[in-house]
This record gives C-alpha cells, structure tokens and sequence, in this order.
C-alpha cells in the first residue's frame, strides 16, 4: 500500500503534519561509540503526497560492523561521503518536520551524535516511532517487526536492511497505522526532541564494578575488607584521584554518596558541617581520617565474592519489598496489597477461563470501582485495557463513562458495552471472537511472578510502561540497579530522563510518546553487584496516581518482539509515587514480578531510601 492510498487524514489537525521518515544502518548499537553507515530520508506533506527523496552511504572511518547483517563491507563505503559532508542536505529535509522511524529512538540517537561530531545541531523538535504507534492502535499481527508490519498491511518489503527499501517500506506502514489511529481516534505518541549534544547526554565512563559484596560498618579500631563502602569528603593531602584508585585497587566500593549502608567515612575535618559528614553522624556511619585509612588500605582483608554469595532470599508472597528508608505506604495502598491473590503463572492463551481472549476497557466509575472491575477481568482470564486500540472486544460502563470522549468512537466501532454487572456473572466466550495472530499475552495480577526464560547473548529485556492521555502533569520511569542490601553501588546506577543510561550500558530508558516509557536490561551485562532492578513512576507535580488511572505494563523480550506478559496496576488514589515492577535474582534465575505498591512521598524520598544522592 503505498503512502498516499491510505485514508487521507490531511483534514484531521491532530494527524496531519509534514513528516520526514527516516532509515539508517550503523556499524553497531550503541549511537556515542557506533557510526552511521547510510541513511534514507524521504519527506511527505500532509496529504500524503511525497515531496522529497534522499539517500546515500557513508563512510564511517571505521569497522563497519556486522557485515552479515547490513551487508555494507569496508571496500562499499570507501568512496562514500563522510557524514558531516552531507550533513546539511539532512538537516535540511529534517528541519520543521516531525521525523519519523521504526524505534525512533534509535534513529534519533544515531542522528543526535553524528551532528555532535560535525558539530553542528540537529534541526528535530519532534519525532514520532512508528513502534509506539502500533502498541497503541495494536493491530493483530505476529508481532511489531516492520516486516510483520508490511505483511500485515500488505506492503511489499523487497531488501531488508537496505536504507532506501526500509524506508519506502516504513512509508506504507506508517500511513496505514496513521489511518488506523484516526479511526480509533488514538491520540499520536509525539515525542519533543531538545537539543541534545553528545558531551551532556553520553554517560560517564563506567565505575569499575566493585567484586565483593558488602560485609557491613568499618568496627572502630578494625580492619577494612574487601566490598566496604567507602565514602570521602572534604580536602586531602593525597589527590582523590590516586586516593580513589588504590582504593579500588584493594578492593573496596567507593561511593559518591553516605546512606546507612556506607562502611566508613573518610574525611580530615569531621565537624565540617558536609551533607556527606552531617548524613554519617545521622546514620551512626564509622569516620576515620585520610592517615588512618591510607594504613588501613596497607592490609585489606580478603572479602566475599558476589558470584559465590546466594542472594537473598526474595519472599513469594504478593506484597512486594518495600524500598529501605521510605515512609510505610498509605493506608489505602496497604489494605490494597494485602488482598493480593497469590503471585501465578500467566494462564496459557485460550484457556478455559470465560475471558480466554477478551480484551476490556472499563469507563466511568470511582477510581476504585474501576480498579476493581479491571482486577475482575484479569481474574476471568482476560485483559484489563487502559485505551481504545483494535484488539479491544468490550466495554464495560459504569456511571460517567457514558461521557468520556472514547464512547463516540466506540459506538462507531459497534463494540459490545455492558453494565458494570457484566462482570458479575459473564457468559462464556462468543465463537465469533477473533482468534488474533498474536496470541494473548499470560496476564499477571498485581504481585504475579514468572521465571525469566534465558536470551541470546544480545537480548534485551523491555519493560514498558503506558497510561492515558494525560493534559495536566507528567508521569516520569526511573530504574534503580540494586545490590543485595537494595542499595545502589554508585549514584549512576539511578537510571532517569536526566541520565538515561547506567554507566555500563546495561540499564537504559527510552521515551516512546507523552504515556509511554520503557526500561531496557540487559542481564547478562550487569555487574555482579546487581541482584533487583526496580522500575518506578513518578508524577511532577500536584496530580496523584488517583488522577492518572491504571497503567499498562508489558514486558518483552526485544523492542519488537510480542509481549510475554503484562499487568494493569492502579493506584489507590493519594500517591504519587508508584513502584511499577521488579526483575530480581532468585538462585541461578531471573524473576519478573508486577508490584503496583504506590507511596504518598514524591520521587526525592524514594531516590535517597535507595541510597542516591541528591543535590
């Protein structure tokens, strides 16, 4: 299907814009180590008609990569440009246009760091992935790939991995999911794009992992081990350069900031008032002077290795560990996960439970009503839905809802709507349900667990999170790396928008539209330190989780790969903290839990209990 044969949504103002869709192929994936090798960008109007072509390889000065997968040798790219030579004619088709890709991101990142290099500014205020609309209109194919994508819109795709063909490709697709979102009136993922230059948004070098495992406080008059956190503030007479250096070299875990955690303070004027200094009086945190430590370090006993350390037993009961130092969550939130039924395996699609294959959105009501009806889908075996999308099979109304903007739509679409007692005594499946290609996904209740099947060497575990539309705050997805005292080892283990990466790489988050966030992990390159990874929301501003309404996680084994299981979780009402979901250590397996404990306390409480630092 070609770009301008889909419906023409020229006179839709939410959807209609001048777009720039845009293709490249790198030697790697990481954009502030790998180059472009080439790039497609071909430019369109409002009313689908094209209005601009361009394409072309480029020699990056380097290993071009996997060859095997780009086919783009050494010998191709030699007499190609260098970027920042045709970098003008790019940013010219980019300039005042929305720029769109299948995983935007990564195209922007790429593009973000080659303008760096020629120093020069990346002309993008806005970009759209092609990904993340697809998750909201949820067409029913096997997956999001963009050749699932073109087979399910029937658009031919003739040369995967090569730049131009990708990218005429990511034309059809995106004008018939444009099509697709403006029946269901699915608001667009617009993503605002500041300007980001490499030095600020690189992550710092990587803090050498420390191998040992915490053995506890510095006693007074005692030996240092091998794993003692260690903090330092203040002048010294060795430059903290080399003092953090042969720290290290003994062994030890320098930290940038003092928690309850640290094993000793290293400063030469306790009383000098420091945050570092004031924290380890408060904590009761052992403090030693520069001379005292530097003959420490002449004799560090031997420590226990991470790797032959069991962690910590993780409790399978429902309600999920509480963040060290935080306030107790509020009452409504308490009494809500103490109902929590026992954490199960997904049931397996099309099970014998009433709701095997139906997919319900519940409007109007409490907060609470509503919460309750979507737990008592999930129960029948089916999918709580927090948006209009096409896999959507009913709608249950409880007062109100017959005035949300969405019941226009779903009276156009003929879906079924039901009472709120619906759900009270169901009927059976119809047959005429859809059997969908993909499959439903296991659905998990708040506090399920399930074992995390091993990946490929290059896997990626993708937790994404997703609410509605919201106009009057934002709703921000962080990630703490956790040791086994749930602690962070350094401050750059606190993943956020303002750090979106951990320093090995290894823990990213990717902002996917204005009610979409994911957190990637790769497992296998974590430091041995790490036994949870805990993925949290938090709202700035005023609004509270009661505001907001239930959110969506799913969690995936690739960025285009179906979904091996999702949770809806809601909020009491007063919180405006949200404990999401946890990846955690249990013996040799990973485990994934769906959590949905919220905290009246805003994003600073939660940071400091585990153990980051803020200014």
């Amino acid at each position: 299907m070609s770009l301008a044969a889909a419906l023409d949504v020229s006179h839709l103002p939410d959807y209609a814009y001048d777009w720039a869709l845009v293709d490249v192929e790198t030697s790697g994936l990481i954009a502030r180590r790998d180059r472009i090798l080439s790039i497609a960008v071909l430019t369109f109007g409002p009313d689908g008609t094209q209005t601009g072509e361009y394409s072309t390889l480029l020699n990056p000065g380097c290993d071009p990569g996997p060859v095997h997968i780009h086919g783009l040798t050494t010998e191709r790219l030699s007499g190609a440009p260098a970027f920042e030579q045709v970098a003008g004619r790019i940013g010219a088709l980019l300039r005042d246009r929305v720029m769109v890709a299948h995983n935007a991101q990564f195209d922007y990142d790429f593009l973000a760091h080659e303008f760096a290099r020629a120093r020069l500014y990346l002309p993008v205020t806005q970009r759209l992935c092609t990904l993340a609309l697809n998750r909201r209109v949820e067409p029913p194919s096997a997956d999001l790939s963009l050749a699932s994508l073109a087979a399910h819109y029937g658009v031919p795709q003739t040369s995967a991995h090569d730049a131009l063909d990708d990218t005429r490709v990511l034309a059809g697709i995106f004008r018939s999911s444009l099509s697709e979102a403006a029946r269901l009136d699915v608001p667009l993922p617009l993503v605002p794009c500041p300007p980001r230059q490499d030095p600020q948004f690189a992550p710092n070098p990587p803090k050498t992992p420390c191998a040992y495992r915490n053995p506890g406080r510095l006693t007074p008059g005692g030996p240092l081990v091998q794993g003692m956190k260690i903090a330092v503030t203040g002048e010294t007479a060795t430059s903290r350069a080399e003092l953090v250096a042969r720290a290290v070299a003994a062994g030890l875990n320098i930290m940038s900031s003092v928690s309850r955690h640290t094993s000793a303070l290293v400063t030469n004027d306790a009383a000098s008032g420091s945050a570092k200094a004031r924290r380890a009086i408060a904590e009761g945190v052992t403090v030693i002077d520069e001379h005292t430590f530097l003959k420490l370090l002449g004799e560090v006993r031997p420590g226990t290795p991470h790797e032959n350390q069991a962690p910590k037993k993780t409790p399978e009961a429902a309600a999920p560990a509480t963040p060290p130092t935080t306030p107790t969550p509020s009452p409504a939130a308490t009494a809500a996960v103490a109902d929590v039924p026992a954490p199960r395996r997904p049931e397996p699609p099309h099970s014998a439970k009433p709701f095997g294959r139906r997919r319900v959105l519940v409007l109007g009501g409490t907060h609470e009503e509503a919460s309750a009806a979507r737990a008592r889908v999930v129960e029948l075996g089916g999918a709580a839905a927090i948006n209009l999308s096409a896999s959507v099979t009913d709608v249950v109304l409880f007062p109100g809802g017959e005035l949300d903007r969405r019941m226009t739509r779903v009276t156009a679409l003929g879906l079924p709507v039901h009472a709120h007692g619906w759900l009270g005594a169901p009927a059976s499946e119809s047959a005429d349900l859809p059997d969908r290609e993909d499959a439903m996904t296991g659905v998990l209740p708040r506090g399920g667990v399930i074992d995390l099947p091993t990946l490929p060497a290059a896997g990626q575990w993708h937790v994404g999170a997703s609410w509605a539309q919201q106009t009057n705050c934002e709703v921000d997805v962080v990630a703490f790396v956790l040791d086994e005292d749930e602690q962070v080892s350094s401050d750059g283990d606190f993943v956020f928008y303002g750090a979106p990466e951990s320093p090995d790489g290894a823990t990213r988050l990717l902002c996917d539209g204005p009610t979409e966030q994911t957190i990637t992990v790769d497992l296998a390159a974590l430091p041995p330190a790490a036994h949870r990874i805990a993925i949290a929301a938090a709202i700035d501003g005023a609004a509270t989780f009661g505001d907001i309404g239930a959110v969506q996680m799913t969690l995936a084994p690739g960025v285009d790969a179906p979904a091996t299981a999702q949770a809806t979780l809601d909020a009491a009402t007063s919180e405006r903290t949200l404990l999401l979901a946890e990846i955690y250590r249990r013996g040799p397996r990973w485990r994934f839990r769906a959590v949905g404990q919220g905290y009246d306390h805003g994003l600073e409480t939660l940071v400091r209990g585990y153990g980051v630092d803020v200014e």
